[in-house]
């Protein structure tokens, strides 16, 4: 039988939408109106940065002591507080006193200036929505690539601190750009030696990757399911060999295509000298093998699959 994926459901990778252009550089379109990030000037992303800069002390940034955090004097200030806020990029306050704040429209602006002027050139079609992300196509230095906006934090405080080292800043987009910066980390740690996405660029909370070849398993019936189970206990077990368990695995995050498979989302990942390490990359592996056999009948026994993923170089996969 063929191992090739009988494509009956997804979408095409390669980028279909090209935002516009206009002689100062790229416009991007996002979130937001895209007018506004057109218009917006040295200043109004000093004073973004300036804030963002505060909340690392601060829930809500005291407006007179902003001038000193984004290097402008207080009368400047002032009129770049009123610009972003008609904009719809900071939150002001008045009690306990006058302060303000950023969510992630100021997020996605100060991370998108820094990589249109690293490389980022375009936005595509919005291709995915999770419950921690969202995913655009893009073009960075002339090549196709894949933009993750992190929204960890938007779901569940509790549980996203339960579950992942956010540090000690409560912030949303610190937290959303922790978990960025941990994605970061595994994929510039595994590329090469693991199957999962080339890592362009990071910035704050948002990570540039190359595009995953073929479509997610979750949506596509494959000819041959215990060859590609086969790759896919190979990735974890090369994972594991550098130390690394995904902890979420899932048919929703493995792409299968001729060539084999890649393994994407990891900012939830633990090494292996996590004290639930045994735990996590258990239900990883029951996650698989659950859904093989229920989709397709295939059926391995999990503790053998767990005693390959952690010696693959002494035993044949089970």
């Amino acid at each position: 039988m063929t191992r090739a994926p009988r494509w009956r459901s997804g979408y095409a990778i390669a980028c279909r939408a090209i935002t516009f252009r206009f002689e100062s550089g790229p416009w991007l379109i996002l979130m937001f109106n895209s007018a506004v990030f057109k218009k917006l000037e040295k200043n109004d992303f000093r004073t973004l940065t300036g804030i963002e800069v505060g909340m690392k002390s601060y829930q809500w940034v005291p407006l007179e002591m902003l001038p000193s955090f984004a290097k402008l004097r207080e009368k400047e200030v002032s009129y770049r507080i009123r610009r972003l806020l008609e904009f719809g990029l900071v939150r002001k306050t008045s009690m306990p006193y006058e302060g303000c704040k950023i969510y992630f429209k100021g997020y996605d602006t100060l991370a998108l200036g820094t990589l249109t002027r690293r490389g980022l050139s375009a936005i595509g079609e919005r291709i995915g929505v999770g419950k921690e992300s969202v995913v655009y196509e893009g073009i960075y230095d002339g090549e196709p690539v894949i933009l993750k906006f992190h929204r960890a934090g938007q779901t569940s405080f509790k549980q996203v601190t339960r579950q992942r080292d956010t540090g000690t800043r409560d912030h949303w987009i610190f937290i959303a750009g922790r978990a960025a910066e941990r994605e970061h980390e595994a994929l510039v740690a595994l590329h090469g030696s693991v199957a999962v996405p080339r890592c362009v660029d990071h910035n704050r909370h948002i990570v540039v990757m190359s595009v995953a070849p073929g479509i997610e398993l979750s949506k596509t019936t494959v000819d041959d399911p215990g060859w590609f189970l086969d790759r896919i206990i190979e990735q974890i077990g090369k994972a594991y060999e550098h130390g690394f368990v995904h902890s979420d695995l899932s048919e929703y995050n493995v792409f299968v295509s001729p060539a084999g498979v890649e393994i994407i989302d990891w900012p939830g990942y633990v090494t292996t000298r996590h004290p639930n390490v045994d735990f996590l990359l258990d239900r990883d592996v029951k996650n698989i093998l659950t859904f093989f056999n229920r989709k397709y009948g295939t059926v391995r026994d999990c503790k053998k699959v767990v005693e390959y993923v952690k010696c693959p170089g002494r035993v044949s996969i089970p």
